[in-house]
């Protein structure tokens, strides 16, 4: 379960202008080709979504990143003086976690199982503890500590997911749909602590979305893809690409956005631009 949320390498610390570079990659299956030629450059301190239809390769790129899938093309991460080209440290939140919800599970047990690569019998129970618990309130969740994981809300299981995710501190954190079916409230609090985390941290993110409302209010790039990148750019560029019309049957209206944005109000979600 430890692999689920993390994947290690050098554990360089991200600095201004740093960035992870995605480098002409490309995944198939025997004949099929899933996507091929995608070269991102996601910048530490920035948020990159990636949009698309059904299909398009989203999560398998995801995946490939994390090294689950076999792939082409190469992965590095590099510091603001183009130096240090070792592997990214990734942080990793699914879009929803399979377990057992009658189970008497709690959050502290699943992070003694993920911390720790030793039977938890062997470990120090307050140790992990205390290690469980700042994650957690790096997420607004030390309260949880103790929480059977079965009586927590989708927005609450998320969160646990995302502090996992952020130990050790990665230089890439990706997030698959990590609010999908979150309430409104949850929705809103996952993003605002995202949006805290890139700041303090200077984290680069690369999020998998459908909800063109979300990407548009916090993605700071916007990538399309469709077996490949269709197009990217800033969210104003890239929803106003006629890809967006022609793989979407809409061509979304940013200035009702910037109007409330302007306002503070919040915009309709999904594809109702």
């Amino acid at each position: 379960m430890q692999r689920l949320f993390h994947h290690s390498g050098a554990a360089e610390g991200c600095a201004h202008f740093c960035c992870t570079k995605i480098e002409d990659f490309g995944v198939s299956f025997g004949t099929f080709e899933v996507f091929s030629h995608v070269n991102l450059h996601v910048h530490c301190g920035q948020l990159t979504a990636i949009i698309g239809p059904n299909g398009a390769g989203k999560s398998t790129l995801l995946r490939a990143v994390l090294g689950e899938l076999p792939h082409s093309g190469t992965l590095r991460f590099v510091d603001a003086d183009d130096r240090h080209t070792g592997h990214p440290v990734i942080g990793y939140v699914p879009q929803y976690l399979r377990f057992d919800v009658s189970a008497p599970t709690s959050v502290k047990d699943l992070f003694m199982a993920c911390l720790t690569a030793r039977p938890v019998w062997l470990c120090s129970p307050g140790r992990l503890r205390i290690r469980a618990e700042e994650n957690l309130a790096r997420v607004r969740a030390a309260h949880l500590v103790d929480r059977r994981l079965g009586a927590l809300s989708g927005g609450e299981l998320q969160r646990v997911l995302l502090a996992l995710a952020l130990d050790p501190m990665p230089n890439l954190l990706l997030l698959d749909e990590p609010v999908s079916g979150v309430d409104q409230n949850g929705l809103s609090l996952f993003y605002e602590i995202v949006a805290d985390l890139r700041a303090q941290e200077d984290l680069a993110v690369l999020l998998v979305s459908h909800d063109l409302g979300m990407v548009a209010r916090h993605a700071d790039r916007v990538v399309l893809m469709n077996r490949g990148i269709a197009a990217a750019g800033t969210p104003a560029e890239v929803f106003g690409d006629p890809q967006m019309e022609r793989l979407f049957g809409i061509l979304p209206d940013l200035r009702h956005l910037d109007l409330r944005r302007a306002e503070g109000e919040e915009a309709p979600h999904g594809h109702d631009l």
